[in-house]
């Protein structure tokens, strides 16, 4: 595909209007991504976040865009809650559980818009502690500058010396060091460091000290946070002897310009690449002869973050430090994937792109496409991402457009909507054939709006009732199933829940009831054959 240079001097006014328009870049014929294949992985695009995001003064940590992609992804099956509670976010397979240790990987190594919007971070945090069914776990910030990071924002190295703080948010006083001692002051939300442990190597057995641990040709960090959780980043949450399976990690890059003839660009892979200590030894080779192979490396077989939100608030398309101001764009959106290279590839070409036109940023120039291609390869050859544990819906990951769905909306329209959320999508029955106790399982109905909207159920099965078959707002129904008089077999039956004026209405339940044969009846059977 050639790829033309433009010229810069894009507006702000004309790059949210070709947004508007629906064909931010001329390559978009309609809205790709919405062609059907048998990898269609899902990208979760927030647009028009406003400037001032805290919108709530009775929870003013809630960022609007960031409270916006969240309800985006729960209303096409991307839960943030793990939960058997009717919570709008929440579900029994969703991401963040109640004592979950969960990692925000942030950008740190350089300050100004060249480090991730701490506004964001903050709302992301709260969201984490709003737990439907209580957070007793911990939020750590980390970040490994390479010997040049400063969770304060004051980072001087590339900035003359200068080492005041500059965070990237609308008060630059409030670095991420302010959000974890100020802001929240809380036992549950810490930071950590890694620079000064990054030349630290530990054994396989070491899992007291801090320090990294080499695998293949890339390494992990292992430390003791704040709250006492030891974290060895390539296998768990050390605790007793053994790993336990409640460490998640979210990744959130800024998307901005990186370099000429090396990423390019930086947004989800090379962010989590940035995990490495480059003293290592593996340095040279990924600068950038493998730089795509250890992108793939440190996804696959290091850590799968359970989301990756590329932060492209401001997006600094022409310097990698995000300094100065003109070399930067607010572009008020946020793009989310558990799929990093579907995520890279989009936020190049249908947001960094269109910001000055610049043919190396667009995913089709060599210098991209190659890297990107080669970490999607790596990381497919290892068997992909899913990891249903974790709640990670992903397997393979893609660079190719009509293999991504993408799903978009703007800052606040959940708002002005009520939708119907329910704890499972699916219930499973299992009984004997001739029974006649009526089994039962609870479900969970929310209406999220400014109003508890009546609802009713309906369902399609002389075998299945719902008690109470009608209500208001957030309630707790009994799914009851009925299996007296049926045959031994499979049933399939659906439970509608009707709401007027909620968004989604009807939202369909998918029922299932298994009646095995009776043990006797078997017996019996097999005595007549002999």
């Amino acid at each position: 595909m050639a790829i033309h240079q433009k010229k810069s001097g894009l507006t702000r006014r004309s790059f949210l209007r070709t947004l508007a328009a629906g064909a931010a870049v001329p390559y978009a014929k309609g809205f790709p991504g919405l062609r059907t294949q048998a990898v269609l992985n899902n990208l979760y695009w927030l647009k028009n976040i406003p400037d001032l995001p805290f919108y709530d003064p009775g929870e003013p940590n809630h960022h609007l865009g960031l409270d916006s992609l969240l309800y985006l992804m729960a209303d096409k099956g991307l839960k943030f809650y793990r939960t058997s509670g009717g919570h709008p976010l929440g579900g029994p397979s969703g991401l963040i559980a109640t004592r979950d240790v969960v990692l925000i990987k942030v950008n740190a190594q350089w300050k100004y818009r060249g480090c991730t919007n701490s506004d964001l971070i903050r709302g992301l945090i709260q969201r984490i502690l709003d737990h439907p069914d209580g957070f007793s776990g911990e939020v750590v910030i980390i970040e490994n500058g390479q010997g040049r990071g400063s969770l304060r924002c004051d980072t001087s190295g590339a900035y003359g010396g200068d080492t005041s703080v500059h965070a990237n948010a609308n008060d630059e006083s409030h670095h991420f060091l302010y959000l974890v001692d100020t802001v929240f002051n809380d036992p549950r939300v810490s930071a950590y460091l890694l620079d000064p442990i990054r030349g630290n190597f530990l054994g396989d057995n070491d899992h007291i000290h801090d320090g990294y641990r080499k695998i293949e040709n890339v390494s992990y960090p292992c430390f003791t946070t704040a709250g006492g959780n030891r974290i060895e980043l390539g296998r768990g949450v050390w605790r007793a002897g053994d790993y336990r399976g409640n460490l998640k990690i979210i990744n959130v890059p800024v998307l901005k310009h990186h370099d000429k003839g090396g990423s390019e660009i930086t947004a989800s892979l090379k962010h989590m690449y940035g995990v490495v200590s480059m003293l290592d030894s593996w340095r040279d080779i990924r600068h950038y002869s493998e730089l795509g192979e250890t992108c793939g490396k440190m996804m696959a077989s290091v850590v799968r973050p359970v989301l990756n939100i590329v932060d492209a608030i401001w997006v600094p398309y022409s310097s990698l430090t995000g300094y100065p101001a003109e070399t930067t764009f607010r572009a008020n959106q946020l793009l989310a994937s558990q799929d990093p290279v579907a995520a890279d590839y989009w936020a190049a070409k249908y947001i960094l792109y269109p910001i000055d036109g610049n043919a190396r940023h667009h995913p089709d120039f060599s210098g991209i496409d190659t890297w990107l291609g080669r970490a999607a390869a790596t990381i497919n050859s290892r068997g992909g991402l899913r990891d249903a544990e974790k709640g990670i819906l992903v397997g393979r990951v893609t660079k190719t457009e009509a293999e991504m769905k993408t799903h978009s909306l703007g800052a606040g329209e959940f708002l002005n909507s009520v939708r119907l959320s329910v704890s499972n999508s699916g219930l499973v029955f299992t009984a004997r054939s001739g029974e006649v106790m009526t089994l039962e399982k609870p479900l969970a109905i929310a209406v999220a709006g400014a109003r508890p909207l009546a609802w009713r159920i309906e369902t399609n099965a002389r075998w299945l009732s719902c008690a109470p078959a009608s209500g208001s707002g957030n309630a707790t129904v009994a799914v009851l199933a009925h299996p007296g008089g049926l045959e031994p077999g499979s049933y399939s039956g659906r439970i509608a829940i009707y709401c007027p004026g909620a968004a989604n209405s009807p939202l369909f339940v998918s029922v299932t009831l298994k009646l095995h044969e009776r043990e006797s009846r078997i017996r019996l059977d097999s005595w007549s054959k002999s």
